[in-house]
């Protein structure tokens, strides 16, 4: 399913390597030796997560029916303009973000409010597209793969020898 995810997220203009910029640009102060290479690995154990498959299938699909018109008053028109007061993209999220631990909450909050990289192109780009979700899932996603990562470095900081490996 990481495959079909990672297609997915590239059919809409999302690609890998720019949520794994992201995610190194996060991580890089905090543990020296960090490299993309490492946090493309660690973010494809994270599209492995099967909460993270179905909150980014929701999320999407939501996000393609609001361009097409097809959903219900008054839904079609508060996804569409991304309302202001509409909060479940922001959950959709935060789900992901947690994954690993409410490290990720601290990190999704300063992606959705900075709109750091792929993230700020999503939410500012709305020629013919809906992406109310997508921007709140790729920060989520991100935020989930720090995480991910800041826990890996406290254990091989706790074990020297150890080398950075993205499993869990």
């Amino acid at each position: 399913m990481s495959k079909e995810l990672t297609a997915l997220l590239m059919e809409r203009g999302v690609y890998l390597h720019e949520i794994a910029q992201i995610v190194y640009d996060l991580q890089i102060g905090f543990v020296p030796g960090l490299t993309l290479e490492y946090c493309v690995e660690v973010l494809t154990g994270v599209f492995e997560k099967r909460e993270v498959q179905f909150a980014v299938l929701t999320g999407v699909a939501l996000d393609k029916l609001a361009e097409a018109n097809l959903l219900p008053s008054p839904l079609q028109k508060i996804i569409q303009s991304d309302h202001l007061l509409y909060g479940i993209d922001e959950v959709l999220g935060l789900g992901i973000a947690n994954i690993y631990g409410t490290i990720g909450t601290t990190s999704f909050g300063y992606l959705d409010k900075e709109k750091v990289g792929v993230i700020g192109r999503l939410n500012f780009n709305k020629m013919n597209k809906v992406n109310t979700f997508l921007d709140d899932l790729v920060a989520g996603i991100a935020a989930a793969a720090a995480a991910k990562i800041a826990h890996n470095s406290i254990s091989q900081i706790s074990n020297p020898n150890s080398r950075l490996v993205a499993k869990g």
